[in-house]
This record gives C-alpha cells, structure tokens and sequence, in this order.
C-alpha cells in the first residue's frame, strides 16, 4: 500500500500526517519513525495515537473470555443503558451519539464491563463508556486494547531514536483522544495516566465534573521532555480535529460503518484501510 505524503495548513501550524498500515501486536514502530525521519526538523512535535503504541506492546484483551458478574450486568444494563442513556446523559447534556449508543449497547457490553471492573476497578467502570482508556475501535475481533505500557518510556525512546537518526530535536507526545477537563487553572482527566499538571484516574468523578465544566480536548499521557500544557493541549487537539475530518473513527460504530460491516472486524479488515498513527507538528512562527 502506497502513501503520498500531505500537508496541511494551519493558521499556526503545519501538519504532515505519517499514513502506514495497520499496526499489528509485536510490529515495531520503525514504520512510524522510518517516514518521520525525512520531514522532521528541530523543535518539531511528533504526535502518536496511544493505540497503535499499545497493540504494538500486545496490550490486548480479549473480552469473550470473561463472564460478566452480576455487578458488571447491572453496570451495562442499568446503569450505563438506563440511567446514562435516558436520565443522567440528558441531565449532563452528553453527545446525543452518546446516549444513542448506550440505549443499544449489546449483550456483550456486561463481558467489557467485567473487564473494566477486574483491571481498574468501580472508578472507572462506572464511567458509562470509553472507561480507563479501553479502546474497541482498532482491534479485531472481540479483543480491546489497553493503554500503553511506560508510555513516558516509549516517548522518550523514540524522542532519541529520532535524534540519533536525523539528528534533530523532537518532542514526542502519545495522546489519548479521552477528555481533560478544566476547573479554573486545575485540569483533570478520567485516565489512570496523564502527563502533570493533568490530574489522573479520576473515573467516573472526571466524566461528571467535565460535562459542567470545561473541556480541554484530548488528553496528553506521556512527553518526551517538558511541554508547556497549553501548548500542548493545543496542538493535541488540532490534531484530533484533522483525524476527525479525515479518518471519523472514533468509536467501533465508527470502524464498522467505514468498513461497511454489520459483525466482527477482523484483522484483514483493518489492514484494508490507512492508518494515521501519527502526525508532525510544525509551529509557523
């Protein structure tokens, strides 16, 4: 599969989009630095998806293999289905998408709940979705993916490589398209992990505190050297606004209607799409 490199303006900065293939579990990331070598320059930013980081680490789930306890099928049948989806969703004005998708969620939302319930307890199994990080739409199958392991470790790692192999000086952030809030000047995320001044694994109490008050876009889990937040909130969401506009995947129904697919995807099915697991960002000023 072929790429032709894009550029995309913006008013401050510039964009160049790494496109690959799909990233499978124990693929390097060279397919990512090996297209950043060329394009970068100093004090650029490197922009990755936590995702395509973790299914390289092989930080996946699969969710068949649990059986819901009964406090994980009241978490999806009643509480995220009933009382997010018809009374608290309205209440706290969530996405309408969201409510939507809660008021159908499938039998198997109780196994993925059992899941949230056994790694990151009721914090975040109470958050009625996209709860610790826990990402369905690029995985195959029944199988979920984990945030990354050591992702401050991964940022810096690949900050070096990048040094060492075009010699310029590049900040990497792995960024989570899960919220940051924002209560005066304290920020706070439902994600166990963030990078400071972010305050983390917040759960549910982030998801309920963030409809009231401000949302900051995505959330920045690990940076290779110090970023200032604004900034780098700033660039994170200029980049998930591009994804947006280009890829529009931001749930498994998202996947399935891009994929035109009424079951499982499979692994072939995501390596019949582009990937955009990363992104430069280059300040014009």
């Amino acid at each position: 599969m072929g790429f032709k490199q894009k550029i995309i303006n913006n008013k401050d900065y510039i964009l160049f989009p790494i496109e690959t293939n799909y990233i499978k579990p124990n693929d390097s990331l060279d397919t990512i630095l090996n297209k950043t070598i060329s394009l970068v320059e100093d004090n650029d930013y490197l922009v990755i998806a936590e995702t395509p980081i973790a299914i390289s680490q092989g930080r996946l789930v699969d969710e068949s293999g649990y059986t819901p306890s009964l406090q994980a099928k009241f978490l999806a049948f009643v509480w995220s289905k009933y009382v997010w989806g018809y009374i608290l969703g309205p209440i706290l004005k969530i996405k309408k998408r969201t409510m939507i998708n809660l008021r159908k969620l499938p039998p198997e939302a109780a196994q993925h709940k059992e899941v949230v319930l056994e790694l990151y307890g009721w914090r975040h199994g109470l958050k009625p979705a996209s709860e610790a990080g826990i990402d369905l739409s690029n995985v195959p199958g029944t199988f979920v993916s984990l945030l990354p392991k050591n992702p401050d470790k991964i940022a810096k790692n690949l900050s070096k490589t990048l040094k060492k192999l075009s010699g310029k000086e590049v900040n990497v952030l792995i960024v989570d398209s899960d919220a940051t809030y924002k209560i005066k000047n304290k920020y706070f995320t439902g994600l166990p992990i963030a990078i400071p001044p972010i305050k983390a694994n917040m759960g549910v109490f982030a998801y309920i505190l963030g409809q009231i008050f401000s949302n900051c876009g995505p959330t920045i889990i690990a940076s290779s050297s110090s970023v200032d937040i604004g900034e780098g909130l700033k660039i994170a969401n200029i980049c998930e606004e591009y994804q947006k506009l280009n890829n529009n995947i931001e749930t498994i129904h998202d996947m399935k209607e891009k994929l035109d697919k009424d079951d499982v995807v499979s692994v072939e099915d995501l390596e019949s799409i582009v990937h955009t697991p990363a992104i430069i960002v280059r300040k014009t000023y």
